[in-house]
């Protein structure tokens, strides 16, 4: 999967959101309770998954998203992006001052070891 390098490059903290429903209007952020607050080597890791997650065609299921990630630079100000997944259509809808239009959709293969690694540490997040 493709994500904006220089917003990677930037990124200094990730906030994992489990999603409960869908956002009200596109291109605002996904509502949820944040579960967890990646930085450092965790952030890095997170990161190295979803830019591995191999690509896959895209599978009908209505994109209902279970987790999404926020990358925000030093100033914490504003999320760079906002990725969020669907492990079960395979799709990734990313959102964010730093997301071109042409990485805004992107299928994922959820069944591959990358992606079944960044869903275990999504789950591990709520515990």
């Amino acid at each position: 999967m493709q994500l904006p390098a220089e917003a990677v490059a930037a990124t200094v903290l990730i906030e994992v959101v489990r999603v409960s429903a869908p956002p009200p209007k596109k291109g605002v952020p996904y509502p949820g309770r944040a579960v967890a607050h990646w930085t450092g080597s965790e952030a890095a890791e997170a990161l190295t998954l979803i830019e591995n997650l191999p690509g896959s065609q895209q599978h009908r299921c209505g994109f209902s998203p279970g987790w999404s990630v926020r990358a925000y630079e030093d100033s914490l100000d504003l999320a760079l992006f906002e990725a969020a997944f669907c492990f079960r259509c395979h799709e990734v809808r990313m959102h964010g001052t730093a997301v071109p239009a042409a990485l805004a959709t992107q299928f994922f293969d959820a069944d591959t070891p990358p992606a079944q690694a960044l869903l275990g540490l999504f789950r591990a997040a709520t515990t």
